[in-house]
């Protein structure tokens, strides 16, 4: 008696437990079927969107990016229309005042010297901005041949401290580099020269009044050979040590924002070290603090010089 009770007990209860798990089955179902509407609305808005919002995140970077990029084009439009303009303007007040009026000898080769220095910065701005649009690799070939970079570098000093009528002592040139290891690289003079001649531009442009620049020339390892420009000039934030290198860059809200320039030379110099297997970089301690600029180019030995030749 007591055995049949409780298998009825347990039958009730088995029973009434697939009866409340088949309502609730059955609950489900007919939710599903009477919502399935809402719930495909549900999973489509759970797919998209996190995509509706990363497309709107990145639309919002490349559009800032866009407009930074129009920023640096037109201050580069604005940059060269003055550096191109200034000296043409300059050389032509010259020629009309030697037309229109009559000059000593002495008052005519000032005008004539003059002339001849706004001509040059003329041709080095037009040359910078042809420079820049051939820093493709594929776009031109470079020659390489052997190189003294300390005979270079002493020819691009002589002709910054000219350019910038400069004093003897303002740039400093020291040479690191043993007697049994010349300071030797292969590449194309012309652009090699180009980008130590902007890094020395820069380095002046950025001193400000008082200018001090130390150059140097050492030997990184068997392979490489460094030129090494450091000014005490306006320095600059860490967080701007790469970007500096990119075509139009200019540091904003800085004082270097009011340095006349194209922002070009040191794209340039980084083009010219990618092209030759090399590598520039920036340091500076920070603002106010100098820079140091490193141009790094691949060396050869000696014997692998000669066989070149």
């Amino acid at each position: 008696m007591v055995a049949g009770d409780r298998r009825r007990s347990v039958v009730i209860f088995i029973t009434l437990g697939s009866c409340v798990a088949a309502i609730a089955v059955a609950f489900n179902i007919g939710w599903v079927v009477l919502n399935w509407r809402a719930g495909v609305l549900l999973l489509l808005g759970l797919l998209f969107f996190p995509l509706i919002i990363t497309g709107i995140v990145l639309n919002t970077v490349f559009l800032v990016r866009e407009i930074r990029r129009n920023e640096q084009h037109d201050a580069f439009i604005n940059a060269v229309t003055h550096e191109l303009k200034t000296p043409v303007a300059s050389i032509r007040l010259y020629l009309e005042t030697l037309q229109k009026r009559e000059v000593d000898e002495a008052k005519r080769r000032e005008f004539y010297s003059i002339m001849l220095a706004d001509s040059e910065r003329l041709l080095n701005t037009i040359e910078q901005v042809l420079r820049a649009g051939r820093s493709s690799p594929s776009k031109r070939r470079i020659e390489r041949i052997p190189i003294d970079l300390p005979e270079l570098v002493r020819e691009c000093m002589l002709l910054a401290r000219t350019r910038h009528h400069l004093a003897g002592d303002s740039i400093h040139f020291t040479q690191s580099v043993p007697a049994d290891a010349p300071a030797t690289v292969v590449g194309d003079l012309e652009e090699i020269k180009a980008a130590v001649s902007n890094l020395l531009d820069n380095a002046i442009k950025y001193s400000g009044a008082n200018v001090q620049v130390r150059v140097e020339t050492a030997r990184v390892d068997e392979k490489h050979v460094a030129v090494r420009v450091t000014d005490q000039g306006v320095g600059i934030p860490s967080l701007e040590l790469k970007r500096i290198f990119r075509r139009f860059y200019r540091i904003p809200g800085s004082v270097a924002m009011r340095v006349k320039g194209t922002g070009l030379g040191l794209f340039i110099v980084r083009s010219v070290a990618e092209r030759h297997g090399g590598r520039a970089f920036a340091e500076s301690a920070g603002a106010g603090l100098g820079s140091t600029f490193t141009l790094q180019l691949p060396s050869h030995a000696p014997k692998e010089i000669v066989k070149a030749q």
